[in-house]
């Protein structure tokens, strides 16, 4: 175009050859030094050394006969190409190298950060180019898709139910795991059928409660749930995922427990019980009860092994494996020599009747002045304050998620971690909703997708670059 313009008389016509890209390259790279490095390519041309704070001064640079600045380096001696040896020096911040390297980027099949930058070092040295390679990859729109990397906000402050004193199993949380199968009846011409463990969990003192379920039906469960409430007094609130989780549960659980959410709401309603639903596939939620299936499986799966069990057998192996986990230690053994055990969920679980109301504090009175029902609650006392004094402290620690970097904005572009299906296939959507916690930290939102609006934690979220990112 410029050549065009000054002689009109002898324009150039038809498919631009390789000397004229490499000369129209070269005129860019050089309006690009002097915005970038005006000070050093005067001192250049007037053949001045440079000053000792200038950040190109270490690649030796020297100006070739188009008055464009190249490397000059320590591989003269080398057989590599002239390109190669005396590379362009460019700055990562200007748009000629943001552009270079895009295009790069694109041509060898979205190449990662460390073979882009070298193949642009082929021909061009930018400053700074490291950072300016990663951050290309990073707002690649189809980079971002393929990699599918999900948010992960701070973890979130324990609720009230985890920290304050109260009764064992007040505070529910439910899940199901199997299924596993049994014998219908002992003898020849047995056949195999399928059941299902039903774990309730103590969200204060982790306490497990195990029950075999026979089937997956709304009055197996309804009998299941009068069960445990016989044994362990009714709860106040029961904690439940919503059944579209199949991490931890097999499908026709997660389909179970979806298709029964309001059968199961109006049974505990009626039972003056709270029946809470963890959003959509986020099992961190309920971390506790899925740690509580995960350490149940592991005795029971090693116990049967091949072997099929009756019902009654495989319930008695249920309580077994319950009354092994009520036992184990709550946090590390204290130091005190007066403490001869360790605290576990099962200090908890005795002492009291379903009905009984709490006892005054017993804690600075005499023991030999107490008659022996107040030793008894001056003993279960000192486990409660134990488990205030030494259980509650291990809970201050974040073991992850230590720091909140999932930002994400209203209107912001994201993608639907899907299970089974790869990343360049997952669905697209918009966030609409933000649902902040205590902390201000959010941790769930709404997103619009073409099928309609969902509810997704942000675990399960890969955002998207924004506009503002791929501007250069």
């Amino acid at each position: 175009m410029i050549f065009n313009l000054k002689n009109p008389k002898n324009k150039r016509v038809g498919v631009l050859t390789v000397d004229e890209l490499t000369e129209s390259f070269k005129f860019l790279c050089l309006i690009a030094q002097k915005q970038s490095f005006q000070d050093e390519y005067e001192m250049l041309t007037k053949s001045k050394p440079l000053s000792s704070k200038s950040k190109i001064l270490k690649l030796s640079p020297f100006l070739d006969n188009d008055k464009v600045i190249r490397v000059g380096g320590r591989i003269d001696a080398s057989d590599y190409p002239y390109e190669k040896k005396h590379q362009i020096l460019l700055h990562a911040s200007h748009r000629l190298s943001k552009l270079i390297f895009a295009n790069v980027h694109i041509k060898h099949m979205h190449a990662p950060p460390q073979l882009l930058l070298s193949l642009v070092k082929e021909t061009v040295w930018p400053i700074n180019g490291r950072r300016l390679a990663q951050r290309t990859v990073n707002n690649c729109m189809r980079c971002r898709r393929a990699r599918g990397q999900t948010l992960t906000p701070k973890m979130g402050n324990l609720p009230a139910q985890r920290i304050n004193a109260d009764f064992p199993f007040i505070s529910v949380g439910l899940d199901f795991a199997g299924p596993f199968y049994i014998l219908n009846r002992k003898g020849r011409g047995a056949k195999l059928i399928k059941c299902y463990l039903c774990l309730f969990v103590c969200l204060r003192y982790k306490c497990l409660h195990l029950e075999a379920v026979s089937d997956l039906t709304k009055n197996a469960f309804i009998m299941t749930l009068r069960r445990f409430i016989a044994r362990r007094g009714k709860p106040a609130e029961i904690f439940c995922d919503n059944g579209r989780n199949f991490v931890s549960a097999a499908k026709e659980i997660g389909q179970f427990i979806k298709a029964n959410q309001e059968p199961m709401s109006d049974f505990a309603n009626q039972e003056y019980i709270k029946f809470i639903f963890t959003p959509t596939y986020a099992p961190h939620f309920g971390g506790i009860w899925e740690a509580g299936v995960k350490s149940a499986k592991h005795h029971i799966k090693r116990v049967i092994g091949n072997s099929h069990l009756t019902f009654e057998e495989i319930g008695t192996l249920f309580a077994q494996v319950e009354a092994i986990l009520n036992s184990r230690p709550l946090c590390p053994m204290s130091t005190s020599p007066d403490d001869l055990l360790s605290l576990s969920p099962g200090h908890f679980l005795i002492g009291r009747p379903l009905t009984a109301l709490p006892s005054p504090a017993l804690e600075n009175r005499q023991e030999m002045s107490l008659q022996r029902y107040a030793r008894i609650e001056k003993i279960r006392q000192h486990f409660w304050n134990r488990w205030q004094r030494e259980y509650i402290s291990e809970l201050q620690e974040r073991t992850k998620w230590r720091t909140n970097t999932a930002k994400l904005n209203l209107g912001d572009l994201v993608l639907l971690h899907e299970d089974h299906v790869p990343p360049l296939c997952w669905r697209l959507g918009r966030v609409t909703r933000l649902f902040p916690g205590a902390d201000g930290v959010a941790r769930v939102a709404d997103v619009t997708t073409t099928k309609g609006c969902v509810r997704r934690p942000l675990v399960r979220l890969c955002p998207l670059p924004s506009p503002e990112d791929l501007k250069f």
